[in-house]
């Protein structure tokens, strides 16, 4: 049969589109759909095809939004196997990519599926673990679809469902019964602006309708496609008047369609129709009405919640805001993803919480060292253990510190040799927490987040306990020449310390045997104050261990032991595994040659843990091999790793959190610190080089202090004497000075005081002269009486010389000893 047409409105889906586009094309005959949304389908390829709606890519920046507003961190697809549904997930994954959400799992569903096909998907998904979909069908799949999820339980709380444009658009006209199976979920739609035109056409539609209502009483609500449809037919007669085609529309020059493609005739007349509907213009009942490359342009998004019969408005979204309450307010110019910009909505099981990802998170069964996570049953029928210990705590303290609710549950886990992924790989687990070491080995197979803990390996060793019944153990740390030279050393500076006091501090002045001792009492205070190592090592390096072929112990399934091997040379035979500090302890006490070890290898955290429990028996040794602390695991690209570790900062961050979370596990922790400033790894006694230096600064500090002390006192009083004595010998003078050297510097700010203070008692109005000043005059004349020349302090300080029966210089001689 001969067709002749000059334009082709539809089809209606985007498959049979395909075909009819590409015999618009060959015949050069406008091919206009209100309803192919397919991506794939792009006027830009076809001139001939005009897309009078909105590209079904137009949304996937707006649904990308939403799930980042609400913080999912995976999400799973579910869509039809179409040419519809297929063609828009690449932009769905790449959009979702972009804002960091993973799609572990997607979900295609052919539209020829019955009811058992599709519930052993839902089952399928129900295993999976994950509860957030989103739905990209058309409206014959989609509500067969979630009557089904409903009857299956997964329309309750916890769940969240959103829908594409594709679905939501033609939700009006559906049934009570498919608008029951679908309350709380969540979508998007472009945008109808309310207009008078609008409300008369569907005051006319309903009018015209009313006689046949029964028969289409599912189809009495208008929907987009059916404004869209409208606008299309007003565009094509609107262009088909402008390019003055009226009169011979569907008569004349028109092309013949018939069964032979290859005989198609051409219309002479298609490329100026098509441009000229491309520049029609006029406001539709959809709204504006203006193609863009062919095609309708994107503009407002309204986001909806289905509660009831239906759909209740929460939001709009629009290229150049991103979320708003409401379209008029312009007062926010930024661009905004936060869901505060949304109404408050009901989810699924008429619950108002937000439902939170899920997470299935092993837990790593081991006997010893509990203190970072332990693992028990009440009882042998018991599925869930109780989970406790340091790791599981930061991990709730982290799991309150994220964006979004998180759910969990924990699955117990017996370690395999050291590896993480096996439970990850077979889906079994989501997650694994608890004192889990980062090394390049194993993010060969998972990803880690960032540490929450600090680590790295060191050796613990026994220490000798036969010297501490020892009275001497305190000489023990460092060797003879060291202590002669200490000795000496601390005399000199005690002496120095003496003559630069002696003078003006009355704690450094009596009888000689008293001065003596007081030189040796500072000398020994600072000795004894000095901090002293009290314990030795019976091993000090691994060179050691090696060269005698000791055994050396490790934590069992840790990769210590690989690093034993390839990185300090030692062979497996020479390994020993245990589990729990009772076995370190055992181990080391009965030693390499009674079946022990001479030495354990563990991780820093591990061994606090070990040195707490027994403080004086064993100590660290050598050096610290460095690695990059615990942290969690999660599988290779997972998006919650970004914001595990995120979380992970702010609660590290916090001192006062972390410090009550280990306060709370280790108590009684040394630290390795703390051992390691008490015992030497390199030698048990040191000698006098390693303090050379110290001896020299302090040694240089004394003797030029001593000596500027000695040049200004004989720079001041060396000349009185020789002036008064000019015929003493240089030896009496010396005597002299030295003499002099004996007595209070009445100049120092240490006597005037006490100078003062006499002269107060001392007034004329105290009628009998006090005890006090009796004895210091008296005292001062018996100083007079016993030498012929004595040196006296005149009030400025300055030296003059008297005799014994000098009477005029004893009025000068201040009332002090």
């Amino acid at each position: 049969m001969k067709k002749e047409v000059q334009a082709i409105i539809g089809p209606q889906r985007s498959a049979q589109a395909r075909f009819v586009i590409e015999l618009g094309r060959k015949a050069q005959v406008p091919i206009i759909s209100f309803s192919a949304t397919s991506p794939s389908l792009s006027p830009s390829q076809n001139k001939f095809f005009l897309r009078t709606a909105q590209d079904d890519s137009a949304q996937v920046k707006a649904m990308a939004d939403i799930v980042k507003a609400f913080g999912w961190p995976e999400i799973v697809l579910i869509y039809e196997d179409t040419e519809y549904g297929n063609s828009l997930i690449p932009h769905l994954m790449e959009s979702l990519q972009v804002i960091g959400t993973r799609v572990p799992y997607r979900c295609v569903i052919p539209p020829s599926s019955n009811n058992m096909e599709i519930i052993k998907e839902l089952n399928t998904l129900k295993e999976n673990y994950i509860r957030i979909f989103l739905v990209h069908m058309t409206a014959s799949l989609g509500s067969k679809l979630f009557a089904l999820a409903k009857n299956a339980e997964m329309m309750s709380e916890g769940y969240a469902w959103m829908v594409t444009k594709g679905l939501s658009s033609l939700l009006d006209p559906m049934s009570s019964k498919i608008m029951d199976s679908m309350q709380g979920v969540l979508g998007i739609r472009p945008y109808i602006n309310p207009s008078k035109h609008l409300e008369d056409f569907e005051r006319k539609w309903k009018r015209n309708l009313t006689s046949v209502k029964a028969k289409i009483k599912s189809t009495t609500s208008l929907n987009l496609f059916g404004l869209w449809a409208y606008d299309t037919i007003w565009a094509l007669a609107i262009g088909v008047e402008k390019a003055g085609m009226h009169s011979s529309f569907f008569k004349q020059n028109v092309s013949s369609f018939n069964a032979d493609l290859a005989t198609l005739d051409i219309f002479e007349n298609g490329t100026r129709l098509r441009n000229t509907i491309v520049n029609t213009t006029f406001e539709g009942l959809s709204g504006n009405f203006s193609l863009v490359n062919g095609q309708l342009e994107p503009s407002t998004f309204e986001v909806f919640n289905v509660i009831g019969k239906t759909e209740i408005n929460i939001g709009y979204w629009t290229p150049q805001r991103g979320f708003s309450k409401d379209l008029k307010d312009t007062s926010e110019k930024a661009y905004s993803t936060s869901k505060d910009k949304l109404k408050p909505l009901i989810w699924p099981g008429y619950s108002i919480h937000q439902p939170p990802s899920r997470l299935r998170i092993g837990v790593l069964v081991k006997n010893g060292f509990t203190e970072f996570l332990k693992v028990e049953w009440n009882s042998s029928t018991d599925d869930t253990p109780n989970v406790s210990g340091f790791s599981v705590e930061v991990f709730f303290a982290v799991r309150d510190a994220l964006p979004f609710p998180l759910f969990h549950e924990f699955i117990p886990i017996r370690q395999r040799n050291g590896t993480y992924d096996y439970e990850i790989k077979t889906k079994k687990c989501d997650s694994y927490i608890g004192d889990i070491t980062i090394i390049a080995e194993r993010s060969k197979h998972v990803d880690f987040t960032l540490p929450y803990a600090e680590s790295g390996v060191q050796m613990v060793v026994s220490v000798k306990h036969d010297d501490r019944k020892s009275l001497w153990i305190f000489l023990k740390p460092l060797s003879l020449n060291l202590w002669l030279t200490t000795g000496v050393a601390f005399i000199f500076t005690g002496f120095v310390i003496w003559v630069l006091e002696h003078r003006v501090n009355n704690e450094f002045r009596g009888p000689p045997a008293q001065q003596l001792g007081l030189i040796f009492w500072f000398s020994f205070c600072t000795l004894t104050f000095a901090h002293i190592q009290r314990l030795q090592p019976t091993i000090v390096d691994i060179k050691e261990i090696k060269k005698n072929g000791y055994f050396v112990g490790y934590q069992k399934n840790s990769f210590v032991k690989e690093l034993l091997k390839r990185q300090l040379d030692i062979h497996e035979s020479k390994l020993k595994p245990y589990e729990t500090p009772e076995e370190y302890h055992e181990a080391l006490s009965n030693g390499t040659h009674n079946g022990g070890v001479a030495a354990i290898f563990d991780e820093i955290p591990y061994l606090k843990i070990f040195l707490a429990n027994y403080p004086s028996k064993y100590t660290t040794v050598g050096p610290l091999y460095q690695n990059y602390g615990f942290g969690f695991v999660f599988p290779q690209g997972s998006p919650f790793v970004p914001h595990m570790s995120r979380a992970i900062l702010n609660v590290t961050q916090n001192r006062s959190k972390i410090q009550a979370i280990e306060n709370k596990y280790f108590p009684s922790q040394l630290t390795c610190e703390d051992q390691n400033t008490r015992i030497s790894p390199d030698s048990p006694s040191l000698g006098v080089d390693s303090f050379k230096g110290l001896f020299l600064i302090a040694g240089i500090a004394s003797t030029v202090s001593l000596l500027v002390y000695m040049f200004k006192l004989f720079y001041s009083h060396w000349p009185v004497l020789s002036h008064n004595n000019p015929a003493d010998s240089c030896w009496s003078k010396l005597v002299k000075m030295a003499k002099h050297f004996d007595q209070k510097d009445l100049s120092s700010h240490t006597f005037k005081g006490e100078e003062s203070r006499v002269h107060v008692v001392a007034s004329p109005e105290v009628s009998e002269p006090s005890p006090g000043i009796d004895d210091m005059q008296n005292h001062t004349r018996n100083s007079i009486e016993e030498s012929d020349d004595v040196l006296i302090h005149d009030d400025n300080g300055s030296l003059s010389s008297s005799s014994r029966h000098g009477d005029a210089s004893m009025q000068d001689v201040p009332n002090s000893s």
